[in-house]
């Protein structure tokens, strides 16, 4: 096992075996289902009808999508790296591997497209993308790599699609 792995289920055991992890999923678990996609499609289509700003961040967004969805199964199923095992898991993942968390991706993803257009938003927006990759490590569904992962490849493909948009 490697030092990147060893630390990964050190921290995996620090956060899931406690007394009260049972409690900690519960908000975790409301947390997590904030970065479900029906919820960005909502948040799009409210946007949408907002005005030219908001209908530019919704492009922006279904752009760095197009762009992040197939590099991240393609890195999901290339990689294959098994979930945290032997340790408290509190919901059903979609799939059966870890690496990059998808639920981070979109999230830090939405916070790089949204900060972009709305930059006061900014600090909510991305408190709000590290809650929902810290609420897949309390679920017990993933390792803190994983979450770093999801966060450089959703924040990664926001920028690159604003950039490109401004090319």
């Amino acid at each position: 096992m490697n030092k990147i792995q060893q630390w990964d289920l050190q921290v995996c055991r620090v956060c899931l075996l406690h007394p009260y992890n049972r409690s900690q999923a519960r908000i975790s678990r409301l947390i997590s289902r904030t970065g479900d996609g029906p919820l960005y499609a909502v948040l799009a289509a409210l946007l949408w009808w907002q005005g030219e700003v908001e209908r530019e961040a919704v492009l922006m967004a279904l752009l760095a999508f197009a762009l992040e969805l197939p590099l991240y199964l393609l890195l999901k199923n290339a990689l294959r790296r098994q979930r945290p095992v032997g340790l408290p898991v509190f919901i059903t993942p979609s799939d059966r591997y870890s690496l990059p968390s998808g639920h981070t991706a979109a999230a830090f993803l939405m916070a790089t497209v949204l900060a972009a257009s709305f930059p006061l938003w900014a600090p909510l927006l991305f408190t709000w993308a590290i809650l929902v990759g810290a609420s897949r490590l309390l679920l017990g569904v993933h390792y803190l790599s994983d979450l770093v992962a999801g966060a450089l490849l959703g924040s990664g493909c926001a920028l690159w699609a604003l950039n490109w948009s401004q090319a």
